[in-house]
């Protein structure tokens, strides 16, 4: 949705979209070695060679010929062939009797609700935690906050049903940012503290200064959120704060871990999935999702 709204410059126009999903292999390159045709697979959002200065670094997501390619350099996965580049290092083997459509899940957005939210903003025992933003990334970042168990999980938004979703899935408190008070709300909550931790999961200036409105003293504010246009960082309020403010790309490093955690039954990441739909109904499932809404959309599948 992001790059239909126009927000990914580096996507032109014809591409084939997407960027998560499992599948079976169907045929392999000369230099792949851990897979062969048959096997089934989940495809990670990041490809990665493994062998750059940045790989090495566990920075995937910059890797100098891959990081976030697909659908977005190069054809991506809402198609019936997916050609991902460095196999070996960019996809996982599904475990039997695994559950594929909860692992379609581990292709993105629970690595970077994890990556970019939980572990970027710090999350620690008994701190105070904000997501603004009870979408897909949002509620991904609630699932694996609870890793850590913070004392208090917040969850901003204007849906209520993508509200009614959070407390199901954690969520200690929740507010409406419809009236334009929600940070004036969360300081009622803390006491006028603020939170230790304040997630932007949206990627639209007004939660990124929720963000800042909203974050104690030596907290920090991690962005996940994709922006597609400047945001006001308001440092005459915040250069005194010991405020720490994280950007990040998904790296997937914390895949396997997830994978293995999905396995074990600790979250179970389908209960994002809402609607689903065959691969010649894409612009439908397209339309349910940009009027999330009203759809109440959250994951939608499609099937090739």
């Amino acid at each position: 949705m992001h790059i239909l709204k126009g927000d990914v410059p580096t996507c032109t126009a014809g591409r084939i979209l997407g960027h998560e999903g499992v599948g079976v292999v169907d045929k392999i390159g000369a230099g792949v070695t851990m897979f062969k045709p048959g096997d089934r697979v989940l495809i990670s959002c990041i490809s990665a060679c493994g062998r750059c200065d940045y790989c090495r670094r566990g920075m995937f997501s910059h890797c100098r010929t891959g990081g976030w390619i697909l659908g977005n350099e190069i054809d991506g996965t809402q198609a019936e062939y997916v050609r991902t580049p460095h196999a070996d290092t960019s996809l996982y083997p599904i475990p039997d009797g695994a559950d594929e459509e909860a692992l379609v899940m581990l292709s993105d957005i629970l690595p970077t609700g994890f990556e970019c939210g939980v572990l970027n903003g710090k999350v620690q025992p008994g701190s105070t935690v904000a997501i603004v933003g009870a979408g897909p990334i949002g509620l991904a970042a609630l699932l694996t906050a609870q890793f850590y168990a913070p004392s208090e999980i917040i969850m901003i938004d204007m849906d209520e049903n993508r509200l009614e979703v959070a407390k199901r899935f954690g969520a200690t408190a929740t507010l409406n940012a419809k009236d334009g008070r929600a940070a004036e709300n969360v300081m009622k909550m803390t006491h006028g503290r603020g939170v230790d931790t304040a997630i932007e999961a949206v990627g639209v200036p007004a939660s990124f200064l929720t963000c800042e409105n909203i974050v104690a003293p030596g907290g920090t504010i991690a962005n996940v959120g994709v922006h597609g246009t400047k945001a006001d960082l308001h440092l005459e309020r915040l250069w005194s704060q010991n405020i720490t403010i994280t950007t990040r790309l998904v790296d997937t490093v914390s895949t396997p871990m997830l994978l293995k955690t999905v396995q074990s039954h600790k979250i179970d990441p389908k209960l994002l999935i809402t609607h689903r739909f065959k691969l010649d109904k894409i612009l439908d499932a397209y339309d349910v999702f940009g009027h999330a809404a009203t759809t109440k959309a959250l994951k939608v599948m499609i099937e090739a």
